[in-house]
């Protein structure tokens, strides 16, 4: 299935452009109100503040787990590969990089949900636009991870059709 050009112009220039365009304009509002000046005015509030803050926490912990554990195993593999002089070493990286890519889209999902939290409880105005730009801004990252990933594996399905086929004997009933 082919998508019209007029919507991949849309999705390749302006939905970026608006995006950036959103960030600029989230970033460049300024309410002028402090977080100090801003008073818990319920018992629920003050109860449920370090509940979220605690929630807050670990969803930012499972972003850093998952990324840190991205990284550090894209390097073994890498290395791995890269060290037995395999035939198939550019493919390797590309595997290596989609691999890196998926498990970066969903560190910054965790980090999102992660703000998301911080502003639930009696938010100002201005920490709702600080989330508004922190979102923007991540989902462009993710906007842009996304499409490498699938470009990535779409250039590999490509090849792995244009490869000569190797024979292999089916295996009996």
């Amino acid at each position: 299935m082919k998508r019209e050009p007029s919507t991949d112009f849309f999705a390749n220039l302006l939905l970026p452009l608006a995006l950036i365009g959103g960030l600029v304009l989230l970033l460049s509002l300024n309410t002028g109100q402090t977080e100090t000046e801003r008073v818990l005015s319920s018992p629920l509030e003050l109860w449920i503040k370090p509940v979220v803050g605690y929630l807050s926490a670990g969803a930012e912990i499972a972003a850093a787990i998952v990324i840190g554990s991205a990284v550090v195993r894209a390097l073994v593999v890498y290395l791995y590969r890269f060290l037995s002089h395999s035939r198939q070493h550019r493919d390797a990286t590309e595997s290596v990089r989609l691999q890196l890519g998926r498990a970066l889209t969903l560190g910054l999902e965790f980090t999102v949900a992660s703000d998301i939290l911080r502003t639930t409880v009696a938010p100002t105005r201005q920490d709702i636009l600080n989330l508004g730009a922190i979102v923007l801004l991540r989902t462009l990252l993710n906007y842009f991870l996304e499409r490498e990933i699938q470009q990535g594996e779409q250039n590999r399905l490509t090849r792995r059709t244009n490869e000569p086929e190797t024979f292999q004997p089916k295996e009996p009933y």
